[in-house]
């Protein structure tokens, strides 16, 4: 069956599809010897499709793969890194190394927690793509005792890099010390270190940050550095999510798929 080049690339877990699309317009991909252009259609099980001189092959589709994995600090979300740092994939057991894995996301450098990895790029795009808005928990330590003016200013949106944040909740979990604040942040956008940014310019560093669910996923008991794949009705979940609509007049998110508890 003919589908979009991009959408085929992204299903042999080559790239996610903005990534594939990417790769057509640098006329890396060619169709039946030709070089592709962005919108056309093709058979893998009848077009000789070749991305940077490399057949696709219908045998060698990969199998979907999604993974959650515990992300430790002092690790890149990238699946390489040209400072030689360790990454993502550098974490995973040998029966966890499939073809075309790659971090759904980014989670920073010094930053912890929930992270998913696939080799589904129209999955990745799911996630991922600005019109979707999946709700990404936090645990967040910042420096001093925000006032309740200021946690009023954060929930509700903060001018960051002339463009104002989406409303957030946040919330105290308690009261460390005089010195540091513990925060349970859920974000439902993903601008690059958007919470450390905006605790930053309130006045609150960061300290640490944990990501403790994306959506309806949460870590639970699973230890840091480790990894354990996805359930069909987590992935389910998720898809769920990132296809209901992003918020209501209310300001409330519209309550999606059921919630996947630890056990």
């Amino acid at each position: 069956m003919q589908e979009r080049l991009q959408k085929v690339i992204s299903q042999w877990g080559l790239a996610s599809r903005r990534q594939a699309e990417q790769l057509i317009l640098e006329g890396r991909v060619r169709v039946n010897g030709a070089i592709a252009s962005l919108g056309l259609k093709a058979d893998p099980a009848i077009d000789a499709i070749e991305v940077d001189g490399q057949p696709l092959a219908v045998q060698e589709k990969p199998k979907l793969t999604y993974l959650l994995l515990n992300k430790p600090a002092g690790v890149v979300s990238t699946c390489d890194d040209p400072q030689g740092r360790r990454t993502v994939l550098d974490l995973l057991p040998q029966i966890w190394q499939v073809p075309g894995l790659h971090p759904v996301g980014r989670l920073d450098f010094n930053s912890t927690g929930a992270l998913i990895l696939t080799n589904d790029g129209h999955f990745t795009n799911q996630l991922t793509h600005p019109r979707h808005s999946i709700a990404k928990t936090y645990r967040v330590r910042v420096q001093g005792s925000p006032a309740p003016e200021t946690l009023r200013a954060w929930r509700q949106g903060v001018n960051l890099e002339g463009r104002l944040t989406r409303p957030a909740e946040v919330r105290v979990v308690r009261a460390e010390s005089s010195d540091s604040t513990l925060l349970e942040i859920v974000l439902r956008e993903g601008r690059n270190r958007q919470i450390r940014k905006v605790a930053d310019q309130l006045g609150h560093p960061v300290l640490s940050l944990h990501r403790t669910a994306i959506g309806a996923i949460q870590l639970c008991h699973l230890s840091l550095e480790r990894v354990r794949p996805l359930s069909s009705q987590e992935v389910i979940t998720l898809i769920a999510s990132s296809a209901s609509p992003k918020v209501q007049k209310t300001g409330q998110q519209k309550p999606s798929a059921d919630v996947v508890r630890c056990h």
